[in-house]
């Protein structure tokens, strides 16, 4: 919690500075190469961080084999992933020296993700505060270093180099903290009928993360490539705003799981309190929705510049993705007790074709305005509407809607089976 907020508070403020030195033609061309690397950062964790955390769980004298492994998976892929994507960004960029630059620097940082496996050791034995503590410290750091970049009028190339610096300094960390409990590298083992165990748990996880990073991050590379860096410097304006708030029902949400998923043997009970939950999220996001909508002109003027101007309408629009945000987070406790979540591929998978889908259309006639609707219209899709479609989360969609149109709940769904 508290590496979420510092990352929260602190990144916001250091990222919206950024962004007025930049301006917006500079600020969308930096978030086009983060979006675009973070398109292939998804091959590099192999998706095997929960399998890890539960085969450590059930066995501890599994560990060094595990992680031996799952490190080397995970070297390996975060060794192609960078020539990969350098290579796709000069064939779709091929004249865009700056562009090739950035996403050339900030794919090295994809090398370093594969320490994150020691994370998953320390997750396992409940000690996650000791990943915190090398990671946070690296963020800080490298935070002032972007502050003194900006004060020395740095160029656009050495705040991807400091991104990458702080995956290199989260790495060491997270490595020295790992001896420093009492770890050993020299114990890890690769074993190649694991590898391919593992690969075999992971794929589904791998095409699901794949999934949502299309869903998260293609609206600012569609941008880029179809209407320039302002059009894409605007979004990324508006959308640093409405992001803010989704620490909200995440927060909430991990609260209150436990006490949904007790309730599972008593159905009236346990769906009453999914949809108090929904409840409460639509009221918390309307109420977002509203006051950041109401305020957009003036939330824009203060934080950025006259320059961002343009941010505003697309700010007024985009928020609204919150309300489908937040019910999708609601939904999670669930999920989880139904054991429904390989569901949540095929529900993200269609968010992702429908943004691509919607971009395709509004990007080239609305530009930054188009981008902003289409992503209001996916997450609609990916987190309440494809609930329509199964039988098996069709009782979910229903209390979604009696949310929406705030209606009290009487006479909630009966538990499946």
């Amino acid at each position: 919690m508290v590496d979420r907020i510092v990352r929260m508070g602190l990144g916001v403020f250091v990222g919206i500075w950024i962004a007025r030195y930049l301006g917006p033609e500079g600020f969308g061309n930096f978030n086009f190469a983060v979006s675009f690397v973070a398109l292939f950062g998804t091959l590099t964790t192999f998706g095997l961080d929960g399998i890890i955390i539960r085969e450590i769980v059930r066995d501890h004298t599994q560990a060094p084999e595990l992680l031996g492994t799952a490190f080397a998976l995970r070297i390996g892929a975060s060794l192609l992933a960078p020539p990969l994507a350098i290579f796709t960004i000069w064939l779709v960029q091929p004249n865009d020296g700056v562009t090739l630059v950035l996403v050339s620097l900030l794919s090295l940082g994809l090398v370093f993700q594969a320490v994150d496996t020691i994370d998953c050791f320390f997750q396992s034995q409940v000690r996650s505060k000791l990943t915190v503590w090398p990671k946070n410290v690296a963020f800080l750091l490298m935070a002032g270093v972007r502050i003194s970049l900006i004060h020395s009028n740095a160029p656009i190339w050495t705040f991807a180099a400091a991104q990458v610096a702080e995956s290199a300094l989260g790495a060491i960390g997270l490595i020295a903290t790992y001896l420093w409990a009492g770890g050993r590298l020299s114990r890890w083992r690769l074993r190649t009928p694991r590898a391919v165990e593992l690969v075999k748990q992971s794929w589904p996880i791998i095409l699901s993360s794949m999934a949502i990073m299309v869903y998260m991050r293609i609206d600012m590379v569609m941008l880029k490539l179809l209407q320039g860096d302002r059009a894409a410097g605007l979004f990324a304006a508006a959308t640093r705003v409405t992001e803010v708030w989704y620490f909200i029902p995440a927060a909430i949400v991990s609260s209150v799981a436990p006490a949904i998923m007790q309730a599972r043997l008593n159905p009236p009970l346990y769906y009453a309190r999914i949809q108090k939950l929904f409840n409460l999220m639509t009221l918390m996001s309307l109420a977002v929705g509203s006051c950041v909508a109401l305020g957009s002109d003036q939330i824009i003027h203060i934080l950025y510049s006259a320059d961002f101007g343009g941010a505003a309408p697309v700010l007024k629009i985009h928020v609204w993705a919150s309300i489908f945000v937040f019910l999708g987070v609601a939904q999670g406790p669930w999920n989880l007790s139904e054991n429904l979540l390989k569901l949540g591929f095929y529900r993200t998978l269609a968010g992702a074709f429908a943004n691509v889908l919607l971009n395709l259309i509004l990007i080239p006639r609305y530009s930054e305005i188009g981008a902003a609707y289409s992503t209001v219209v996916s997450y609609a899709i990916a987190s309440v509407f494809s609930n329509a479609f199964s039988p098996a989360t069709r009782p979910i969609f229903v209390m979604q809607m009696r949310s929406l149109l705030l209606l009290d709940v009487r006479s909630p769904p009966r538990a499946r089976g």
